[in-house]
């Protein structure tokens, strides 16, 4: 599932402001309700329940935050680049500035699972988050996004 396809217009925010965790998934829930039409208490929960789960600060500065929300129509990613780096619990213990957000609807397994699989292959790559932490613009994000991954991992 190329990302490009699941991430809309509006739904790359280059420089977000976020003092905190709880912070950063309030920024993103909002910033996805007002793309999806979904109330952003509702993100924010799922999201917020997700994390009481296990951390899902996957290392190397990158997040990927992810839930499924009933009457959601399609699978809906978000990226964010952070202005400032912060603690996300992550694995590695270092603090997040890359946060990739999904959010599908309650039945979609494949789907969902297809997008997380295309964000680690991006990732999984030094160079390509390089390419992201060095991009100051959403033209240039959604380029790097729509790349197909460096790596020849399947």
């Amino acid at each position: 599932m190329p990302l490009p396809d699941i991430i809309a217009e509006g739904a790359i925010i280059p420089a977000l402001r976020a003092t905190s965790k709880k912070h950063l998934l309030q920024e993103l829930a909002a910033r996805a309700a007002a793309l999806t039409g979904r109330p952003a208490q509702d993100i924010f929960d799922t999201l917020n329940e997700r994390e009481t789960l296990g951390s899902t600060g996957a290392g190397s500065g990158i997040a990927i935050p992810h839930g499924k929300l009933p009457k959601l129509e399609r699978v809906f990613g978000l990226f964010a680049r952070l202005e400032r780096p912060v603690d996300f619990d992550a694995i590695d213990g270092q603090p997040v500035d890359l946060v990739f957000t999904l959010l599908a609807p309650e039945g979609a397994g494949a789907d969902h699972l297809k997008a997380l699989s295309r964000i680690a292959r991006l990732t999984r790559d030094p160079g390509n988050v390089q390419k992201l932490r060095n991009a100051r613009d959403e033209a240039t994000l959604r380029a790097l996004l729509a790349s197909p991954p460096e790596t020849h991992a399947a």
